[in-house]
């Protein structure tokens, strides 16, 4: 006879914590963890997002922290849209001119806006006077009421930067609110990005109008979960974008046949490809706290790992098998860029020093020996 589990959940039947009050106890948890175990790192997760960038910047830099809807999903999706300018046949210094359109702009959509700005203002030559400054604008963003313009009222900060404007970079007669299917006609960009948690948004009318991309091989990412959150499906963009589109998702499905008997890949853009990694690389190299440039190496890393001949076939991330021998490449890039930035305090067993002076293949063979065993204990008291 089968035992019978029932699951009880205890409620504070009260208002949520709002204000200096919710954030005085998420205060008192952080340097709890501190002093408790001032190695180790946090990783914040599911937080609304008036909450995800206000704690983001308020600990990044006093504690080893992320948040991994603003950062790793971030993170992993820029590895896909690096991904995808490669499957286009250009070279990645062609990511600044990509015409991104983004619909959804809560914490995962403004996290990845900011890193893939981040990574474009990294390109090589942009820091030339007059190249890629902070004004320049691949983006398009919309939230449910549509096309988010400088006309918008009572815009969050996060999401004002993003906001389309006047100018030579504005596409004629787009308005303020305007609907995804005009935005994705007019503006034909080379990416379609959905993190929006609406199933279907990406109908066949979106669709239809981006097989008119100026891409001859369009990027879909319906990043949203669970699946039937997802914007749209492989089936969906092979059938009406055409057998040229590439296609990632937030959630697992299936690989589709073609009519010519290829595969087309339905990427999933699992953040496991990195926060393993991130948080491994962190502890490994005893950083003080995970910066830009510790999460901008794991993405790179992670783009970097997918071959030639298999961008070519439509492939923007490696198998699930391969997660161990990627979380150890990860890993040894998020530390060497710790060390890079003088982050890092290194371990019991290893000194920065010692990290420098390794090469990238030592440093992935030190991580991957030291993924499964802890490298000290975190306790405050124990040496």
């Amino acid at each position: 006879m089968k035992n019978s589990l029932k699951t009880s959940y205890v409620r504070l039947r009260q208002p949520r914590l709002e204000g200096e009050e919710y954030l005085a106890v998420v205060d008192e948890f952080m340097e709890a963890v501190h002093a408790r175990w001032p190695k180790a790192i946090v990783q914040f997760e599911d937080f609304q997002m008036k909450w995800a960038f206000e704690t983001l910047q308020r600990y990044r830099s006093r504690f080893c922290m992320f948040n991994d809807d603003v950062q790793g999903t971030a993170g992993v999706a820029l590895a896909g849209l690096l991904g995808a300018v490669r499957a286009q046949g250009r070279p990645l210094a062609d990511f600044t001119k990509q015409k991104i359109v983004v619909v959804g702009a809560g914490s995962a959509g403004i996290g990845v806006l900011n890193m893939a700005k981040h990574a474009m203002l990294r390109m090589p030559g942009t820091h030339k006077i007059g190249e890629l400054g902070e004004g320049h604008n691949q983006f398009w963003v919309l939230d449910k009421d549509g096309l988010i313009t400088k006309s918008r009222k009572d815009l969050d900060p996060a999401v004002a930067r993003f906001a389309r404007g006047y100018g030579p970079e504005e596409v004629e007669d787009l308005h303020e609110g305007a609907s995804l299917v005009e935005v994705v006609k007019k503006v034909k960009p080379h990416v379609l990005l959905g993190l929006s948690g609406v199933g279907g948004i990406f109908n066949e009318e979106v669709l239809k109008a981006m097989k008119e991309s100026d891409s001859p091989c369009p990027a879909i990412f319906a990043m949203s979960n669970p699946t039937t959150k997802a914007e749209c499906t492989p089936e969906d963009v092979f059938k009406h974008v055409g057998e040229n589109a590439v296609f990632a998702s937030g959630s697992p499905f299936s690989n589709v046949t073609l009519s010519n008997g290829r595969k087309g890949y339905a990427n999933q853009a699992n953040n496991m490809y990195l926060f393993p990694g991130i948080g491994l690389g962190a502890l490994l190299s005893g950083a003080r706290h995970i910066s830009d440039g510790m999460l901008h190496a794991a993405a790179e890393c992670l783009a970097s790992y997918i071959t030639d001949d298999a961008i070519r076939k439509g492939i923007l991330f490696p198998s699930i098998s391969s997660i161990r021998h990627i979380t150890a490449r990860v890993g040894a890039a998020v530390a060497r860029a710790a060390v890079d930035e003088d982050l890092a305090e290194g371990c019991p067993d290893l000194d920065p020093r010692d990290l420098r002076s390794m090469s990238e293949s030592d440093t992935v063979d030190y991580v991957a020996r030291k993924m499964w065993y802890p490298v000290y204990s975190p306790l405050v008291n124990d040496k």
